[in-house]
């Protein structure tokens, strides 16, 4: 538990970031709230009688006194594009573990590119994409590869009930594609693939009682930036049910509305994760409510098990390289269903 540690949260009030403010203090942390919304930040911090201190990517100042005393900083605020490398730099700067929960491809793979010898230097912990998708799925593919130290593909499909984007979601998304430009991005043999044919529409066969659904393959997420950064992979690709992207791709789908005392949203998910090696297949599957929702026990399970040392390396690194992998899906108990059968065919 966290004794009231002090963590910087940077973009409290969003909507992925008020979920994470309330685990961490569930979960016994004090959290601090920061934001470049003055107004916003206050009013949560009122609300919850915490601190406030108000802090913008563009102002070096404003982070260092936003991260002053803390023992972490949690980053929730997207386009992690724009605001990654700030509040990381500040970490460094304030010597203090860094955790974000970024979706954005090219953010995180800036983030593992820009940041690896520096944080493995300075012996810091720096940990993105610690969220529903690139640390989930990244999870459950280390926890499928079990004994395995190489495997030939890592599948990663996803079965949402639903998609309501929020706000965050889709700014995220159009830096994403003003980033990429007319193209998506593949990992295939060991490198990425810049594509402009159209993602095909497949079959994936989900566990029962789900069984078959039509889904988008290629439908490239954070999972496939995080997955090769620690295992001997060389094809991995992630897919994702048609009715969900056709949710986020209409721009008038609302964003998500409360449906408990808790705030999450009625959506249900299932993450499939398969490795094939040699004809041999090994699985792990998640499912639960809520992606947004979900988000804030992975990465407040994660900055506890930073805190308290339970890690393997420092560094810039992905949720199943610096935590044991099938220890930290069990204690996300009950927030998922989980199904491990590694050894499975």
């Amino acid at each position: 538990m966290g004794s009231g540690q002090l963590v910087a949260v940077f973009g409290a009030y969003g909507h992925t970031g008020k979920f994470v403010v309330a685990e961490l203090a569930t979960r016994g942390f004090t959290p601090v709230l920061s934001g470049r919304n003055a107004q916003a930040v206050r009013e949560l911090a009122d609300q919850h009688g915490l601190e406030a201190r108000v802090a913008s990517v563009d102002d070096a100042a404003s982070l260092d006194r936003a991260l002053a005393g803390t023992l972490a900083v949690i980053n929730c605020a997207g386009p992690f594009a724009t605001t990654a490398g700030p509040v990381i730099e500040a970490a460094l700067r304030a010597k203090i573990p860094y955790l974000d929960v970024a979706a954005e491809l090219e953010a995180n793979l800036d983030t593992f590119a820009l940041y690896r010898e520096r944080a493995r230097e300075a012996g810091a912990v720096v940990v993105p994409a610690m969220a529903f998708f690139g640390g989930l799925g990244d999870l459950l593919t280390t926890a499928a590869m079990d004994d395995w130290t190489k495997a030939d593909e890592a599948h990663i499909a996803y079965a949402l009930s639903s998609w309501h984007p929020t706000a965050g979601t889709r700014l995220s998304g159009a830096v994403s594609r003003e980033r990429r430009g007319d193209v998506r991005l593949c990992y295939r043999g060991g490198q990425w693939q810049r594509r402009t044919d159209a993602a095909p529409t497949l079959q994936w066969t989900f566990p029962e009682p789900m069984g078959v659904r039509e889904v988008i393959g290629e439908f490239t997420m954070a999972d496939v930036v995080t997955v090769p950064q620690h295992l001997s992979v060389p094809d991995v690709t992630t897919y994702m049910t048609v009715e969900a992207v056709r949710d986020i791709a209409a721009p008038h789908t609302p964003a998500p509305v409360a449906s408990d005392h808790s705030g999450r949203s009625e959506q249900t998910f299932l993450v499939d994760a398969v490795v094939r090696s040699g004809g041999v297949e090994r699985r792990a599957t998640a499912s639960g409510q809520d992606i947004y929702a979900v988000t804030a026990p992975l990465v407040v399970e994660a900055l506890d098990r930073v805190l308290t040392g339970r890690t393997r390396i420092v560094g810039v690194a992905s949720a199943g390289e610096i935590f044991d992998a099938p220890d930290f899906l069990r204690a996300l108990a009950p927030h998922i269903t989980l199904d491990l059968h590694p050894q499975g065919a």
